[in-house]
């Protein structure tokens, strides 16, 4: 156990993440360690609205992403294949429909595999309280070396563990529903509650109640400080 221990440490010891360049270059290079071809840095959304993916870094094409849905982006990355730190990674095959069942359909499996995912791990990131998921897969099955992932999983943990601010940043540019955001607009703007709820055609009561899921996205205090968060991030 020591001496496989000790070169991951001294590996990790050198990862110093300043930028989201660096993030970028960390991950492409963690890529090529082990085969892929691609990569998605995940945090999921849960709330009563939706259950989708926040993507912080990723190499997919774009329009793979749009064709895929961040939907199912959430489930692929925090589904009953992904593996937690310590576990040993199951792979999804598009092609294998017994591999991918309750995961996707045979369309979904076809599209991922032929937009360049036909192998795909899953792996579970515990970085501080925050849990991510990392995405790694390739155009053709069995190009990735299973047995290289935990380390790649350990060091990923471990960079991304010295980088807290500019994770949160990427990760929760945006945590707010349309309606969380429109509500928190108008507020911001001078309208009272009830003005809100008139211009949005809900109630008051569904008002106070998008605007508490906003608080509490942002670990805020009250309004005001959840106001100031969003103009800050760029939000509204």
């Amino acid at each position: 156990m020591t001496a496989f221990a000790a070169p991951i440490a001294s590996d990790m010891i050198g990862t110093r993440l300043a930028s989201r360049a660096d993030l970028t270059g960390f991950l492409t290079q963690l890529s090529d360690e082990i085969g892929a071809d691609s990569y998605m840095l995940v945090a999921i959304i849960h709330d009563e609205e939706r259950n989708d993916a926040r993507i912080v870094a990723s190499n997919w094409l774009y329009d793979a992403i749009e064709l895929i849905g961040k939907h199912l982006i959430a489930a692929l990355a925090h589904g009953p294949l992904t593996s937690p730190p310590g576990n040993r990674p199951r792979a999804l095959v598009a092609s294998h429909a017994e591999t991918a069942a309750g995961l996707l359909n045979g369309e979904e499996a076809k599209l991922l595999d032929v937009l360049g995912h036909a192998e795909l791990y899953s792996l579970r990131l515990d970085v501080g309280r925050q849990r991510l998921f990392l995405l790694f897969s390739a155009a053709e099955a069995g190009n990735i070396q299973q047995d290289a992932l935990n380390r790649a999983q350990l060091k990923c943990c471990y960079a991304l563990s010295q980088v807290p601010q500019l994770l949160a940043t990427a990760a929760l540019q945006d945590p707010l529903s349309d309606r969380e955001r429109e509500c928190l607009f108008w507020v911001s703007e001078g309208k009272t509650t009830e003005e809100v709820a008139v211009i949005l055609g809900v109630s008051a009561n569904t008002v106070n109640s998008y605007i508490t899921h906003a608080i509490q996205k942002f670990s805020a205090s009250n309004r005001a400080m959840a106001i100031a968060t969003a103009i800050r991030s760029g939000i509204i």
